[in-house]
């Protein structure tokens, strides 16, 4: 099932200009060909370097739903930032522990002159540490030596999926609240 996540063929990677389905660049590896997500992730895993998705309108539309946020979770995506969301599809990525933030209103990753080979840090989720869920958090994307920095909006829309966040998804935050009991 993991590999089959991303590989639908109406999927346009931007990434890799001319194909459709689950095919992406490996910038883990020299000239950064193109390969299969899974191909690439297995590499991104080995090296411990977390993912991030960049997507449009409605991400998550059509997916399987727990199956579309599990893969994206095991395939190592951290974050994904999106113009908008499914809405079952964000809660299903928060419970899986992936971050889904949303582009600043009417902006979008080409709009902002992202391209996706960038290496992206968020700052003010930890917040979440102290109780409260920050409205927005700081994106600075660095890449061809240059950095661009928004505030993405912080889709956690709720106090239960805080928390399930905060236990780094909803599997640990039942087995932690099992053991604490």
């Amino acid at each position: 099932m993991i590999r089959g996540t991303f590989a639908n063929i109406r999927l346009r990677n931007q990434l890799a200009p001319g194909t459709e389905g689950g095919v992406t660049r490996d910038f883990s590896v020299a000239g950064a060909p193109v390969t299969t997500v899974y191909e690439a992730s297995e590499h991104y895993l080995a090296a411990k370097t977390p993912l991030v998705v960049l997507a449009g309108k409605e991400y998550g539309s059509g997916s399987s739903r727990d199956w579309a946020a599990k893969g994206t979770a095991l395939l190592g995506v951290k974050v994904a930032i999106a113009e908008s969301y499914e809405r079952i599809h964000r809660s299903n990525l928060i419970g899986m522990g992936v971050l889904p933030l949303q582009f600043p209103e009417g902006q979008t990753a080409e709009s902002l002159g992202l391209t996706g080979g960038e290496t992206f840090e968020v700052t003010g989720i930890e917040e979440l540490n102290d109780g409260t869920t920050p409205k927005t958090v700081k994106v600075v994307a660095t890449g061809a030596g240059e950095s661009i920095t928004f505030d993405a909006v912080v889709r956690i829309d709720t106090p239960g999926e805080a928390d399930y966040y905060r236990h780094g998804g909803i599997m640990q935050y039942v087995l932690r609240s099992l053991l604490a009991s």
